[in-house]
């Protein structure tokens, strides 16, 4: 009988830790994710998108990877006495809880670098988007013409 009781509050301990894990786990989504179209000998280009953490637990967006650029780093621009100084943000992008957190032009941003080809109007880039918690986000970049963002 003690056996018995055992067994079944292990079952039930074993239950609620899985449930906790799963629900904490971050639910994140991809918004409006675009690049700006680049010309022939150009490599680097600008991404942009919303990041949605619908879930209870913050996260960070960690890492960016595509097949088809060499390099992808997070970065945040900024003015300072008049003049537009980016730097690389190493420790990624913060996503808190319940929030929408937004790589626009002139703030954080993805600068995509070494690009194997110029980018197309029109065409759709796939992107992996790696975070802390929510592990591997998968977002499929539109190419919008250069002059098509603000």
């Amino acid at each position: 009988m003690a056996r018995r009781r055992l067994s079944s509050l292990y079952l039930l301990v074993s239950i609620f830790f899985y449930v906790g894990l799963v629900c904490a786990t971050p639910k994140i989504a991809i918004e409006n994710p675009r690049v700006r179209a680049t010309f022939s000998g150009q490599t680097v280009s600008g991404g942009y998108m919303t990041l949605i953490n619908d879930g209870s637990t913050a996260d960070r967006l960690v890492s960016v990877s595509a097949s088809w650029a060499g390099m992808i780093q997070i970065h945040q621009s900024s003015t300072d006495g008049g003049v537009m100084r980016m730097r690389e943000m190493p420790d990624g992008v913060p996503v808190p809880a319940r929030s929408r957190v937004e790589l626009k032009p002139r703030g954080m941003h993805l600068m995509i670098m070494q690009l194997s080809a110029p980018l197309e109007a029109g065409r759709s880039m796939p992107l992996l988007l790696q975070f802390e918690k929510a592990g591997t986000v998968k977002a499929s970049l539109r190419v919008e013409p250069a002059g098509a963002m603000p």
